[in-house]
């Protein structure tokens, strides 16, 4: 069952991304699926903490990016837009070079609320990272302006 209200392509991801965090961390988005949404970010100078592995904040970054677009894709945008209410990230091992790649897939979808687990691995497909996205669901007329 595909869960998409809003869809979008690989293609319009990357244009969304442009002139923000996403872009300046390097993250590409790689997949859509029917209930999931894969993309990757360089272990890099843009991402390292002084230790020379991967930040922790960027991990949470490509986390907090993947479960967002994806509440996005869930909710009819004309309608409504989603905030964050609350990331959670735990940092299995660390990561000095290649690319990390994280999966975002949903633990629940509702009216007012999502939930999104993202599992994060690095380029032998190890857990680097899990985290926990909860977003809210707003009406887009009660939402103040920006």
């Amino acid at each position: 069952m595909n869960l998409w209200k809003s869809p979008a392509t690989l293609d319009q991801l990357k244009e969304r991304s442009k002139n923000t965090l996403m872009e300046q961390l390097g993250i590409q988005y790689l997949e859509i699926g029917d209930d999931y949404l894969k993309a990757r970010m360089p272990v890099d100078a843009r991402t390292k903490q002084t230790a020379g592995i991967l930040h922790g904040g960027a991990s949470a970054a490509l986390a907090e990016t993947l479960g967002s677009i994806a509440a996005g894709m869930c909710i009819d945008r004309e309608k409504k837009h989603i905030v964050g209410l609350e990331i959670n990230a735990n940092h299995v091992r660390p990561v000095s070079g290649g690319w990390v790649t994280g999966i975002t897939t949903p633990v629940h979808v509702g009216n007012s609320t999502q939930i999104w687990e993202i599992r994060i691995y690095n380029d032998q497909e190890k857990l680097v990272c899990i985290s926990r996205l909860t977003v809210a669901n707003i009406d887009k007329q009660a939402a103040p302006a920006t």
